[in-house]
């Protein structure tokens, strides 16, 4: 590589919304349950720190309130110290449960994704679609 040339560096993902609306509350969930006790803006670095880009207040925290709403996750308000008080989320027992269910079937899910994309499940004899990974 030359002195001038640099390489491209992405600092944000440019996932199709729809991916991310489809991942986002199994992740919370994950991010959620790994550590114990957290607090909303943890959650959205930790999300960004995994690569799914800048999740916004206004998306994240209608999911957090739906997780709460289903009995997978709890909350309750700490003081701050010196500052605003913090809400905190735990995943409940019920959660961990869900959690556990969920990523198994994220994982077929994913899994049968893959395959179709890959091409493993065209029948014998089908043609690769045009641009699809194989070399043309």
């Amino acid at each position: 590589m030359s002195s001038t040339t640099r390489p491209e560096v992405l600092t944000e993902p440019n996932w199709p919304p729809s991916w991310t609306r489809a991942a986002l509350e199994l992740c919370v969930l994950s991010v959620v349950g790994a550590d114990g006790a957290t607090h909303g803006y943890d959650v959205a670095r930790r999300l960004q720190d995994g690569g799914l880009g800048d999740i916004k207040g206004g998306t994240l925290y209608p999911v957090l309130a739906r997780l709460e709403e289903q009995g997978l996750t709890r909350s309750w308000w700490v003081q701050g110290a010196g500052g605003p008080g913090r809400k905190m989320i735990e995943i409940t027992p019920r959660g961990s449960d869900v959690l556990t269910e969920r990523f198994t079937q994220w994982r077929d899910w994913s899994g049968r994704v893959d395959a179709l994309l890959d091409g493993r499940s065209r029948p014998a004899g089908s043609a690769r679609p045009s641009g699809m990974g194989a070399a043309e």
